[in-house]
């Protein structure tokens, strides 16, 4: 029995690859026209690479992509609440009076809901979000816009703002400070009542407004972002083999 081995290493493109050949043959019966056996390994001397991250949210149907629509309209909404309060509690801070509790507890109720829903969405992304724990979060947000809409709202509805003076940027703050308190209360504490600082000007009147509208569009997104996460609770369950499997009504 004669035994050959040969080596061989080239490349293959860029990649180098050694190439081992055995020969297994007989070296007195073998016919010189007959092929001899042979035996090849081939190997890869490249590194595997590692699976890249994919960044890909989970495949759930209209029901998914209604959540995440949900989620990208509350989290803009509440954006532009905690500006325009921002803004107001900036101007009244800065001529050295209090702000309404009204403005605080909005914007309070809007960080809160904003840092809620960044992580409830990175949950989701993550396959991570416990459905019906969001559900009931959910719920109790659209209970906090509901009393933060009517809190806002209570002294807008027969306001007229085109009816209000217009106040430059440059008088606002000696506007601020020329408004007289109108209970002892306020006087100590220095705070701006919240049905004077709706009728301040036009500006501020329709900026007021504009936070009650978001806050009454939040109320519809957080109803309805609360049921997507039954439906998805449900598909989930259904999906798991949570529900049995219904009856074949013409097979009875």
């Amino acid at each position: 029995m004669a035994k050959i081995m040969e080596i061989e290493v080239h490349k293959v493109g860029t990649t180098p690859s050694l190439r081992l050949r055995f020969w297994f043959c007989r070296a007195t019966s073998r016919k010189p026209t007959k092929e001899r056996p042979s035996l090849e390994l081939i190997t890869n001397f490249t590194p595997q690479t590692t699976n890249k991250m994919r960044f890909q949210a989970p495949q759930l149907g209209a029901l998914g992509v209604t959540f995440t629509a949900m989620r990208a309209c509350q989290f803009a909404t509440l954006i532009a609440i905690v500006g325009l309060c921002a803004n107001f509690i900036n101007e009244i801070t800065t001529a050295e009076r209090n702000p309404p509790s009204e403005l605080i507890g909005a914007i309070t109720v809007a960080t809160i809901a904003v840092v809620y829903v960044v992580i409830a969405y990175i949950l989701y992304y993550d396959n991570m979000l416990p459905l019906l724990a969001t559900c009931v979060l959910d719920s109790l947000l659209l209970i906090a816009s509901i009393v933060v809409a009517s809190v806002i709202g209570k002294p807008l509805s027969m306001l007229n703002c085109a009816a209000l003076p217009s106040i430059s940027n440059s008088a606002t703050t000696t506007f601020w400070t020329s408004i007289p308190y109108s209970s002892v209360s306020e006087a100590v504490n220095k705070a701006v009542s919240y049905f004077t600082f709706v009728a301040v000007d036009q500006a501020t009147c329709y900026e007021i407004k504009a936070v009650w509208g978001l806050a009454i569009a939040l109320c519809v997104l957080f109803a309805f972002s609360g049921l997507v996460c039954v439906g998805l609770w449900h598909r989930a369950r259904r999906d798991a083999g949570g529900f049995p499997a219904g009856k074949d009504v013409e097979g009875c």
